[in-house]
């Protein structure tokens, strides 16, 4: 089992603005040590994630937890796939620095975006068209990641040679249960049923009048079939082995490691959700995917991500929620009460 990161370079790349040098990346590892953490509660877990899961229905539940000290896990309906939504984006952003790594992307290269490479909403990028077209590759990348910019996504993925690009890096890692198939501006249309994409439709306005328009058969329909594609889906078993593999360095250089993280821990989207359970003063690196709810159902709500309690002890957990008829504030709440859970169950 690989060791997790040294954590007192992570807390201090966390805790640095996104911009600053992060001194620690060169410092050598600590010394390894026996898990002193206490072990999961495997059967207290599973029975208060069924508990869950029953209030949830219709909604299928997955939720994984891994002690990334010991590399013991729990998971919950480990083995069935979800669609991811923009969770995909930290895999993207990992595949987007491994490149860099190897030296074939520069962060400082610069894009000047036209109308053909804008995506549907979420993108800031897209609402402020053309007033600002410029960016830096490190620009798209915490778009992306942070922020869940589709058109920074599609930028970027373009940029690395595509979702089979993704999705190749992560099989050459050896990360199981994921894959990366589509653009946002071709998943975000296809999800409801839409034709293709078009530049007009780039604003939250002009997007949502297009599909309050379309037929509501077709729509749902498409909703269906997209919660029966294996496309774009990761379990909660093969999340968990990408944030180990992340988190214990085993990915990306310490500098890239740390920098993914960093814009992990400073996304602002999700904070009703996993975070809102997680005990004061703990660290979360996580990246959140919300689908658009569409004839009150939402096909896909998650949270995924790396944290280190006040004690020091640090974890990886994975949730996911797919088809949910839930309003928002309860679908939060049920991430935020698996949170607690999973804090509950470690001891």
């Amino acid at each position: 089992m690989n060791a997790t990161l040294d954590r007192r370079s992570l807390v201090a790349a966390l805790a640095a603005p996104l911009g600053a040098v992060i001194v620690g990346a060169c410092e050598p590892a600590m010394p390894l040590t026996r898990s002193e953490t206490p072990r999961l509660d495997i059967a207290g877990l599973d029975r208060k994630m069924a508990q869950i899961a029953a209030r949830a229905r219709p909604a299928a539940l997955g939720v994984g937890l891994m002690n990334l000290e010991s590399g013991e896990a729990f998971t919950y309906a480990g083995d069935r796939p979800f669609p991811m939504q923009s969770v995909f984006k930290m895999l993207l952003g990992a595949a987007a620095l491994a490149q860099a790594d190897a030296g074939g992307l520069l962060l400082t290269e610069r894009y000047s975006l036209i109308d053909e490479q804008l995506s549907p909403p979420y993108s800031p990028i897209s609402e402020a068209w053309p007033g600002r077209r410029d960016y830096t590759a490190r620009d798209l990348l915490v778009a992306a990641v942070s922020l869940s910019d589709n058109t920074a996504a599609d930028v970027l993925m373009k940029r690395i040679g595509g979702p089979g690009a993704v999705t190749a890096w992560l099989q050459a890692k050896r990360v199981p249960e994921v894959r990366v198939d589509r653009y946002e501006r071709e998943l975000q249309t296809e999800v409801y049923g839409l034709p293709s994409f078009r530049p007009a439709w780039r604003t939250e306005a002009a997007f949502a009048a297009q599909l309050a328009a379309w037929p509501v058969g077709r729509r749902r329909r498409a909703m269906a079939d997209y919660l029966a594609d294996p496309r774009d889906t990761a379990t909660p078993r093969g999340m968990l082995e990408f944030l180990n593999l992340l988190n214990n360095g085993s990915l990306l250089s310490p500098d890239s490691t740390r920098l993914l993280l960093r814009i992990m821990a400073d996304s602002p989207t999700g904070a009703a959700r996993l975070k809102a359970g997680l005990p004061k003063g703990t660290v979360l690196a996580h990246k959140t995917g919300t689908a658009r709810t569409d004839l009150g159902l939402n096909p896909a709500v998650n949270d995924v991500g790396v944290f280190i309690l006040p004690d020091g002890r640090a974890y990886a957990l994975a949730m996911f929620l797919a088809g949910s008829t839930l309003p928002e504030a309860e679908r939060d709440a049920i991430f935020a009460e698996v949170a607690r859970m999973a804090v509950h169950g470690v001891g």
